[in-house]
Order: structure tokens, then C-alpha cells, then sequence
């Protein structure tokens, strides 16, 4: 699947739980969980796990530093392009969904502990994709 804000906007939310699917605030179905920067989500897990390879390959589109193996991990704000340098796009919310939906399927590892942030390149993570 093609690395666009489009994309990982459609794959983002069809991960999400309907309202159908909630039942007295809780989910009737499980879920996976994963913290980003400002949003902390639980995923339905079987859509979840139905687009892990769109997931991945919009993932492996980064820049090489953020690559398990040959660059080790980048800050958040680099995110925003793609591994050819295009500019995919503007809008940090989206980037955060995608490094959410890696976290989620475990293909994502974030460098350094939240407490730490702070002390780091506009006070968001590192992250790496993993292979």
C-alpha cells in the first residue's frame, strides 16, 4: 500500500472500533492498545491485524533512518517524508497515526522512554521501524 496521509487516515480509522461494537463504554471485542505522543488507542484487533501488511509496507516507504539495520531509529519530525524525500504529508496528527497503527502491530519501537522527550529534538520520540 502506498505511503499517503489518505491511506493511513482509511487504514487508521477502519482499525477503530464502531459504535455498534461498544457496549456501556466498553468494547465487545478485544483490543490492542498503543500510547503515541498526544493519543492513546485501542484498535480492534482483528481489523488491526488484517492491514498489517498495508501497515508495514507504508512503514517501510520511510526515510532509511527510521530502518531497523541501516539507519537505527529518526525523530518524529522526519516522519513527514518518504523514503524518496516527497513530502507525503503535512499534518503531524497523521504521522502519529501511523507510527500508532506500528506500534500496535509491533513493527514499531519508540527509542526512549516518555520521560525523556523533553530533552530531545522538538520533544517527541525516536522511533524505529522494524523489519
Amino acid at each position: 500500500m502506498l505511503l499517503t496521509a489518505e491511506n493511513v487516515d482509511t487504514v487508521f480509522k477502519d482499525c477503530l472500533f464502531k459504535d455498534d461494537e461498544i457496549e456501556e463504554g466498553r468494547p465487545k471485542f478485544p483490543y490492542t492498545e498503543a500510547q503515541g505522543i498526544t493519543m492513546r488507542i485501542g484498535f480492534h484487533t482483528e481489523r488491526l491485524q488484517g492491514h498489517k501488511e498495508d501497515i508495514h509496507s507504508m512503514l517501510k516507504a520511510l526515510p532509511k533512518e527510521f530502518m531497523e539495520g541501516t539507519g537505527g531509529g529518526w525523530t518524529f519530525l522526519n516522519a513527514c517524508n518518504d523514503c524518496n524525500d516527497v513530502q507525503w504529508t503535512g499534518e503531524h496528527k497523521r504521522m502519529e497515526q501511523l507510527f500508532l497503527l506500528g506500534l500496535a502491530i509491533e513493527k514499531v519501537k519508540c527509542m526512549m522512554p516518555r520521560e525523556i522527550w523533553n530533552i530531545l529534538p522538538g520533544g517527541v520520540p525516536y522511533y524505529m521501524v522494524l523489519k
